[in-house]
């Protein structure tokens, strides 16, 4: 078979162009358990028994939530522990002197890696790839036992979870080898009828004699197309490692971009003389960036303003689980809600997420850390830090290096060393090291002024909050102070001792991230003229402002929000607190049972949230109106707090039974001139839109609501709910087939219409397939996500699936009052 058809056939399932010969998923017949020694199982003091799970797998999402766990409010009151996965691998006589590898694209945290028994490697950070080599610990011919242990221990402020939450692959090369993660495509010289692309791969020659191999490289357009090839000898004498490089020359290339996010593959064959001994594949998009003070930023030309969204790594009822599907559909769904650029907070991404941002044309900013030597929780990384962060900062250049939607790194997030000078020579190291490893992408750092100066700040605060303690009149106390939280911040990230502790910490960025600072930018424009500003962190509620001020500078690029996706953890920061039902000092979080941030423009099960609809508004992506209303049973009561993080507590409904002729507050969201609402066909107001919103004063009555926009008195647009109270239970699929090779999963919202409130429904599931998870966006919950029963939130639920074998797949949900909904799927 010609090399050119091979080429074709290895690259015909585009989810598959990353698994290179020789490398293949290791993520079936593991088993897991809490922890145990052999000790405890020798004394016969606990359990010891073993669960079947298949990989990625989150060891924490179905432990018991402890509402006495200290701090955990930072994680969702996951109490954490430490746990262990076994597998048995029968090694072939065939691969005996072969270098084989366990890869791990992340194990959550402090992993440990045993083969017979025998340490084979280690590694403290949760979320870096790394490779660990198991030959020397084989008996081949025969079965092999592999252990991972890992733990988790107030080690983190958000929800982390915990185990082999990413794929795992199995590694085997020949003494004469590509080295993987060491195939490195760039785009040198980007035009849009021609481009230079250079490949470069490290090869190593393990063997006891010298060789000379050759390396051929094709190059494959979108639709399978060789558009380029070359080919080159490279000689290494034994124990050696060099480079090789080509530059080919490809004419109309395909670029990529957010809108048209074109992809190639490149195929690496390494042979010894007639004989393949090594294969690599990678998939890359031919793209360029440019960024000055003049333009802000251009990709292939064009200049490009960020609608960024930050995001936590977690995929809700999941958990910490980074599979394909559920990565793309995160991706998909931030896109379609006008977002075309996330950032990890604060940590690196998963491959799976990487590959869904590439494939789909979503921008990326890649977080290195969320500390450095200064820890933020008790048993967090800083312990770490000083040993494994360059090992970590090269592990995350390697894996990001062909992917084309990466166009930032980011060295951290709120630093608290960032104001000092000692703090920013780690800056200066840190940006450095991956200017030497990637000199393509740009370089940033999530910097918050406040947190920059927290050794002054605290003392003033504490004090702060001790007179707010003894304030009783008016209604004041620490909640009230809270409530000012952003403004308080916003005065001293703007203040002079701000820009002079944190002048150096900004000098080694390419773009000065600046979190919560938007008072900076105006500002910043007199005194650091070149400084090119990204607002790498922003409060859901700022949008209309904040984007005004990116449009109108050139050197501010953009604004990411916080959050994109609501996520487990961080409980309770973006919900609205109402006076009566609050103690008072609760602060950010409200206490167990709840779960969830609250502050995403997409709950955890991937529904839009009235405020992502406002933000597509801002971003002048939208022109029809949209209608939120807030919650009618809540009309009247005080907010004790509603932080910066907080919307307005409101949904887009019309259907409020046991509310007829009580008070009703409704939202209209819209870049036109004027919003008119009618009510039953009657008009109820027509009101002048003011930073694309408007609220209407009105009494709840069922029927229909609409709301309709005028710009120069000419209609525009409009929207209309009606009230629903026909009680009825409904189940759907997201798209069709589904795959059944364990790596696929298939989505099934959940409906519950009309009166009667949220209440549980039980799913019955019959056919090739397992129970992933079942959930609501619920902030607040006791329910767990491992049980196939939930209550609706919203009207709302969603059970996810696990597809194991072909066949038809039926699943029924059932609640009281409704009749059962059923649907069949085919797993193929």
């Amino acid at each position: 078979m010609p090399s050119e058809q091979i080429a074709v056939a290895e690259v015909e399932s585009r989810d598959d162009s990353r698994r290179a010969p020789g490398r293949v998923l290791f993520n079936d017949g593991w088993g897991f358990r809490n922890k145990v020694t052999a000790f405890q199982e020798l004394g016969g003091s606990v359990a010891s028994g073993w669960n079947n799970v298949h990989l990625p797998h989150d060891a924490l999402i179905a432990q018991p939530r402890r509402a006495d766990f200290p701090r955990g409010e930072m994680n969702g009151y996951f109490a954490g522990g430490v746990f262990e996965y076994r597998k048995t691998y029968r090694a072939s006589t065939e691969d005996s002197g072969r270098r084989i590898l366990l890869e791990f694209d992340g194990v959550y945290r402090d992993a440990a890696i045993y083969v017979n028994g025998s340490l084979a490697g280690q590694r403290a950070f949760g979320y870096s790839r790394f490779a660990v080599r198991i030959d020397p610990f084989l008996v081949f011919d025969a079965e092999n036992e592999i252990r991972v242990e890992c733990r988790t221990h107030l080690d983190s402020r958000w929800y982390a979870g915990a185990g082999i939450y990413r794929d795992v692959h199995l590694v085997v090369k020949d003494a004469g080898h590509i080295v993987r993660d060491a195939v490195r495509v760039t785009s040198p010289t980007v035009e849009h009828d021609a481009a230079v692309v250079e490949v470069i791969a490290d090869i190593e020659n393990a063997g006891p004699l010298t060789k000379t191999y050759r390396v051929d490289v094709l190059i494959l357009d979108p639709e399978g197309a060789i558009v380029g090839t070359g080919s080159s000898p490279v000689t290494l004498l034994p124990g050696t490692r060099a480079t090789a490089r080509q530059r080919l020359f490809l004419d109309n290339p395909a670029l990529w971009s957010v809108d048209a996010p074109n992809l190639h593959d490149v195929l690496l064959t390494l042979r010894d003389g007639e004989r393949v001994v090594d294969e690599e594949s990678t998939v890359v998009g031919i793209r360029s960036l440019q960024l000055d003070p003049r333009h802000g930023l251009r990709i292939n030309g064009e200049i490009v303003k960020l609608r960024g969204a930050c995001i936590h790594l977690d995929n809700g009822p999941l958990g910490a689980v980074s599979m394909r599907a559920a990565e793309e559909r995160k991706v998909a769904r931030l896109k379609d809600a006008g977002f075309n650029a996330i950032r990890s907070s604060h940590c690196p991404m998963s491959t799976a997420l990487l590959d869904a941002c590439d494939r789909l044309g979503m921008l990326v900013m890649d977080e290195t850390f969320d500390v450095w030597t200064s820890g933020k929780s008790d048993y967090d990384y800083s312990f770490d830090f000083p040993e494994w962060w360059e090992r970590d900062v090269e592990a995350l250049v390697a894996k990001d290096f062909n992917h084309p939607s990466v166009i930032f790194y980011s060295i951290g997030n709120e630093i608290p060393e960032t104001g000092t000078p000692i703090g920013s020579t780690w800056g200066r190291r840190l940006a450095e090291k991956v200017r030497s490893l990637d000199p393509t992408r740009f370089v940033t750092n999530g910097i918050n002024p406040f947190v920059a100066m927290l050794d002054t700040i605290v003392p003033q605060m504490k004090a702060r909050r001790d007179a707010a303690a003894d304030t009783t009149a008016g209604g004041g106390g620490v909640n009230t102070m809270m409530a000012g939280f952003g403004q308080m911040m916003g005065h001293i990230q703007a203040s002079d001792a701000a820009t002079e502790r944190t002048e150096e910490s900004f000098a080694v960025l390419d773009v000065a991230g600046m979190n919560y600072s938007d008072a900076r930018y105006v500002a910043d424009r007199e005194r650091f003229p070149d400084r090119i500003i990204v607002g790498t962190e922003t409060w859901p509620n700022s949008i209309a402002n904040n984007w005004a001020l990116v449009e109108a500078d050139p050197r501010v690029i953009g604004d990411f929000t916080w959050t994109g996706w609501d996520y487990l953890g961080e409980t309770g920061i973006g919900a609205i607190r109402y006076a009566d039902a609050m103690v008072e000092g609760s602060g950010f979080s409200g206490g167990f049972p709840e779960l969830t941030a609250w502050c995403g423009d997409i709950d955890i099960i991937g529904d839009r949230r009235p405020v992502s609809f406002f933000r597509e508004t801002v971003f002048g992506l939208r022109s029809v109106p949209y209608i939120a209303v807030q919650r009618p049973e809540n009309h009247g009561r005080p907010i004790g707090v509603a932080t910066p993080w907080a919307w307005s507590d409101s949904i887009c409904s019309w259907s409020w039974p046991g509310s007829e002729g009580r008070p009703a507050v409704v939202e209209v969201y819209s870049d036109a001139d004027e919003i008119e609402l009618q009510l039953n066909g009657a008009r109820l107001a027509l009101v002048p839109v003011q930073d694309y919103r408007v609220e209407f004063d009105t009494i709840y009555q069922p029927g229909t609501l609409v709301a309709i926009a005028y710009t120069a008195g000419v209609e525009t647009g409009r929207a209309t709910v009606e009230t629903d109270l026909a009680r009825e239970l409904s189940i759907d699929v997201e798209g069709n087939p589904v795959l059944s090779d364990g790596t696929d999963l298939a989505y099934l919202p959940i409906t519950l219409t009309g009166g009667g409130g949220d209440q549980p429904v039980k799913l019955t599931i019959t056919g090739p397939a397992v129970l992933q998870a079942f959930g609501s966006g619920a902030p607040v919950t006791t329910e767990s996500f491992d049980s196939a029963i939930h209550t609706t939130f919203d009207g709302r639920a969603l059970a996810i699936l696990r597809p194991t074998g072909f066949g038809e797949i039926t699943v029924t949900a059932e609640t009281d009052g409704c009749t059962p909904a059923t649907i069949t799927l085919t797993a193929q």
